[in-house]
């Protein structure tokens, strides 16, 4: 909105003195209407909109100062509000209070349904999202979306692949497992020639991982809607996640698998000591390893995940996020395009992600340029690790997550933690997790089946 001036080399006239409360009313009746323009997020006003973004990527700055470097109309001002439920934990208070919460926001896409529930998040499909909807492929687009209602955008995801020891699996005459029974042999023969090396970690302190290795066999402990989001059907303790269990419960007890918890000290020694002859993987999982085991560079390389059936091409998924636009912003058109253009299918941003964050990309677009598919890392001996990671990546399979995934991933931790520590059934410690959630979720108001 603008207000005819009185034109170059033009004098106001001077007011006289009886007439001077109309021009105050004219005055602050002018005031509130340029008020009015410049806090609209539709309208106009002077300089860039200023869009608030929480994340904790790594190397971000960089990905920041390149979008305000290339975008005259928009600023971004970033925070890093804490990892993953610190941030979180931050977001619900600003939320429920109605004010201190960012424009934009990084969600991970277990955490997706928690704030669709409060609805705290602005459809970005009324802001031109759904023209992504193809840069993506399916899994990964109805990950942020119901029907035609986008609640974030897709930025990077988490398929799973084995990578390995290739000095270790010569040394003792391994071949790369194709199943998981073969897994098994391996690791026997494995623990046959050298009983102070475990073929692979199981880390039971983390719930993305297991549910990872559950979805590849075909487990889905949700169906959940938000289309109705009162009903929920929870089967935690399914015949594919039970098999998962009894699996590792078996290599555990045999001394095939360690069960030191990921993200510690230990952990990142056994990777770095050949402690461990595998290391089951994320998409983001190269780059990780590179960084807390680089005495080892030259001697992983990287394999597709063991099959439960030979010949078959089930995925899972460890890890993913998005940006999501809250309901506090002033300026939703502005902040559903940071959304968008922060990474989307920008090289420049891309290359930033890739090489620094070691970010595994979901926009389709990104997962074809040679740059990405076909790049060499030194640190596997020159292997294009992203050919293994992009197949498992387009071969993952849909997966609902519930509306309270921090409290389903506690009850999964701390029942398997607890049936490790006591040598107790694992098939049995997804009882018990099923039986909580169950009455958490009734608690709550869901209407539950199982």
């Amino acid at each position: 909105m603008r207000v005819r001036s009185s034109g170059p080399g033009r004098r106001p006239l001077a007011a006289a003195p009886g007439r001077r409360p109309l021009a105050a009313a004219v005055a602050v009746v002018v005031a509130l209407l340029l008020a009015a323009c410049s806090s609209d997020g539709g309208g106009r006003q002077d300089g860039p909109v200023t869009i608030k973004v929480w994340a904790w990527y790594p190397a971000f700055q960089g990905v920041v100062d390149l979008f305000n470097r290339t975008h005259t109309d928009i600023r971004i001002e970033w925070t890093n509000a804490g990892t993953g439920q610190d941030q979180y934990t931050k977001l619900q208070t600003a939320l429920k209070a109605g004010k201190g919460a960012p424009d934009v926001v990084m969600l991970e896409f277990q955490e997706l349904p928690t704030f669709q529930l409060t609805k705290h998040l602005v459809d970005l499909g009324e802001y031109g999202a759904n023209d992504l909807r193809g840069n993506y492929v399916d899994w990964a687009w109805k990950q942020v979306s119901n029907g035609d209602s986008v609640y974030a955008i897709p930025v990077d995801a988490g398929p799973m692949a084995m990578l390995y020891r290739q000095d270790i699996f010569d040394r003792f005459g391994l071949s790369v497992p194709k199943t998981w029974a073969e897994f098994k042999e391996q690791a026997q023969k494995l623990k046959a020639a050298a009983p102070e090396v475990f073929m692979t970690d199981f880390g039971a302190n983390d719930g993305g991982f297991m549910t990872g290795l559950m979805w590849q066999a075909g487990a889905r402990p949700f169906d959940y809607d938000v289309a109705n989001p009162q009903l929920i059907d929870v089967n935690v303790n399914s015949d594919p996640a039970k098999k998962v269990m009894a699996y590792w419960e078996d290599l555990v007890d045999s001394g095939l698998a360690d069960t030191t918890a990921y993200g510690t000290t230990d952990f990142y020694n056994g990777l770095g000591s050949g402690k461990y002859a595998t290391y089951l993987a994320a998409g983001w999982g190269p780059g990780y390893l590179a960084s807390v085991a680089k005495t080892t560079a030259g001697k992983w390389r990287a394999a597709p995940l063991p099959q439960w059936t030979a010949g078959e091409n089930a995925q899972g998924d460890w890890g993913g996020s998005s940006f999501a636009v809250t309901d506090q912003t002033k300026h939703p058109e502005q902040a559903t395009r940071v959304a968008m253009e922060l990474f989307g299918a920008n090289k420049d941003a891309w290359k930033i992600g890739i090489d620094e964050a070691f970010l595994f990309p979901t926009a389709t677009p990104i997962l074809e340029w040679d740059y990405f598919r076909t790049k060499e890392y030194e640190f596997f001996g020159g292997q294009k690790v992203n050919e293994v990671f992009v197949p498992a990546y387009n071969g993952i399979e849909e997966f609902d997550w519930s509306p309270f995934n921090s409290y389903s991933f506690n009850q999964l931790t701390t029942a398997v933690g607890q049936a490790v520590e006591k040598q107790a059934s694992w098939p049995d410690a997804l009882d018990t997790v099923q039986r909580n959630i169950t009455a958490y979720a009734s608690n709550q108001g869901f209407k539950v089946s199982q």
